[in-house]
C-alpha cells in the first residue's frame, strides 16, 4: 500500500489549484472561508463554472461527458476546492441521481437528463425520506400507480434540502405492496413544475429554509421516467446511497475548517489555552486518521484491489467529526457565539461592530450540523451495517 502521491499526480493537484485560483469569484470564496450564507445564485454560479469546463461531474467517465478521473484524482480535485474556499458541490444532480442514471437509466435518458446536470442549468432534489421513513427507507408510503403511459403519485417527501430551487427530483415510491418491503420500489424522476407538486418551507432550529416537505397530489409522471425495472428501485437506491455516505464524509472541508478553527480561537486569544489546544490536537488527529483511511481505500482502487464496503464508517466519522470542529469554534468564541440575527448580519451591521465578525455565524453552523449524524442513514443504523458488512459480526 503507497500512501504518497506520484508526481504525475502532484502535477494534477497543481494544475487544479492553479485553475481554481483563477475562476473561483471572490464573493463566493469569502463567504464560504466565513461559513456565510451561500444563496442559490452563488452555488449554481460556481456549478456553471465547472460545468463549462467538464469539472461539475468530475467523477463522470468520458463516454458520459465527465473528464474520465481516476480515483486519486477525484480526491485531490475535492481537496483542492475545498481548501481554496470553493462552495461544495451540491451533489443531489451530479454525485447522487447521475450515477444511477448512467448505470441503470436507457440511452435515451441519458441523452435527455446528464446534459443539463454537466452544466449545471438544472437544479435536481432527493425524494427519499418520509414521515416515518427515514433510517427505515424501506417503508416508504408514496404510492405510484401506472395509469397507462403515465404513474399517477400520491404522497409526501420531507427533509428535501434546497427543494424549494428544485426543477426535477428523483423519488422512491411505492408500485407494490406484495412481498417484502424493499420489492415494491420503484425509482422514478419527477418534474417540479409538474401540477400537483407543492413545497412547503421547514425553517430550522438555526433560522434557516434549507429543508423542505414535498406533496404529491394526483401528479402525473410519464412511464419513460421511470428508471429502470419497477420495483427494482431499492437496488439503484443502494447504489446511490453510497455515494451519498461517502460525500459527507468530506475528509477535505475538515481539513479547511480545523485551520478555520485555530484562526477563531487565536482571534479570541484562546489558541495557547492548554485545555482547548489538546482538544484541537485530538481533532487533528482524527481528520489525519479520517484522510489515511480515504487515501487507503484510494490506493486500492489504484491497485485495482477490491476495497472493503466502507462508506458507512467513513460516514460515520466524517459526521462526528464535523459536529466537533462546530463544537470546539463555539467554545472558542464563548459568548460571542450566541446567534446572530440574519437580516441584520446581511445589512452588514452585526458583527463588525462588536469586533467579532468572524463569530457571527457559528451559531447557525453549530445547530445546522447536528443533522451530519441523522441524514444519508443515522449512525446507529450504519453501526449496524459496519459489524454486519466489514467486521462479518
Amino acid at each position: 500500500m503507497d500512501l504518497n502521491f506520484t508526481p504525475e499526480e502532484l502535477g494534477f493537484r497543481q494544475m487544479v489549484r492553479d485553475w481554481v485560483a483563477s475562476h473561483l469569484p471572490d464573493d463566493i470564496r469569502h463567504k464560504v472561508l466565513n461559513a456565510l450564507r451561500l444563496s442559490k445564485d452563488d452555488l449554481q454560479r460556481w456549478a456553471r463554472i465547472l460545468g463549462a469546463q467538464g469539472w461539475l461531474g468530475y467523477g463522470w467517465p468520458r463516454q458520459f461527458g465527465g473528464p474520465g478521473w481516476n480515483a486519486v484524482q477525484k480526491h485531490l480535485f475535492e481537496e483542492e476546492c475545498a481548501l481554496a474556499g470553493a462552495p461544495r458541490i451540491v451533489p443531489f444532480g451530479p454525485v447522487m441521481v447521475a450515477p444511477v442514471i448512467m448505470a441503470f437509466g436507457t440511452p435515451e435518458q441519458q441523452q435527455r437528463f446528464l446534459p443539463g446536470i454537466a452544466s449545471g442549468d438544472v437544479w435536481w432534489s432527493q425524494g427519499y425520506s418520509e414521515p416515518g421513513s427515514g433510517s427505515d427507507l424501506a417503508s416508504v408510503k408514496t404510492r405510484a400507480e401506472r395509469q397507462g403511459d403515465h404513474y399517477l403519485v400520491n404522497g409526501q417527501k420531507t427533509w428535501t434540502t434546497l427543494g424549494q430551487h428544485g426543477d426535477w427530483i428523483f423519488c422512491l415510491v411505492r408500485t407494490s405492496t406484495e412481498g417484502k418491503p424493499q420489492t415494491g420500489i420503484s425509482f422514478l424522476l419527477v418534474d417540479m413544475k409538474s401540477p400537483g407538486v407543492s413545497v412547503r418551507p421547514i425553517i430550522t432550529l438555526d433560522g434557516e429554509h434549507e429543508v423542505n416537505e414535498v406533496f404529491f397530489d394526483n401528479v402525473k409522471v410519464p412511464a419513460e421516467n421511470l428508471i429502470g425495472e419497477e420495483n427494482k428501485g431499492w437496488t439503484y437506491a443502494k447504489h446511490l446511497l453510497a455515494h451519498e455516505r461517502t460525500n459527507i464524509a468530506d475528509v477535505n472541508r475538515a481539513k479547511r475548517e480545523l485551520e478555520r478553527l485555530k484562526r477563531i480561537a487565536r482571534a479570541e486569544g484562546v489558541y495557547d489555552d492548554g485545555r482547548l489546544r489538546d482538544q484541537i490536537a485530538l481533532l487533528e488527529v482524527d481528520i489525519v486518521a479520517l484522510e489515511m483511511l480515504v487515501l487507503r481505500v484510494l490506493s486500492a482502487e489504484k491497485s485495482g484491489k477490491q476495497s472493503l464496503d466502507i462508506a458507512g464508517l467513513l460516514k460515520i466519522r466524517g459526521s462526528e467529526i464535523q459536529q466537533r470542529y462546530t463544537e470546539l469554534m463555539m467554545l472558542a468564541a464563548g459568548p460571542f457565539s450566541l446567534p446572530f440575527i440574519h437580516e441584520a448580519m446581511e445589512a452588514g451591521w452585526q458583527g463588525d461592530h462588536v469586533g467579532a465578525a468572524h463569530c457571527a455565524p457559528l451559531a447557525s453552523v453549530y445547530f445546522n450540523t447536528r443533522k451530519t449524524t441523522i441524514y444519508g442513514g443515522s449512525n446507529e443504523v450504519q453501526r449496524n451495517i459496519v459489524s454486519a458488512t466489514v467486521l462479518g459480526a
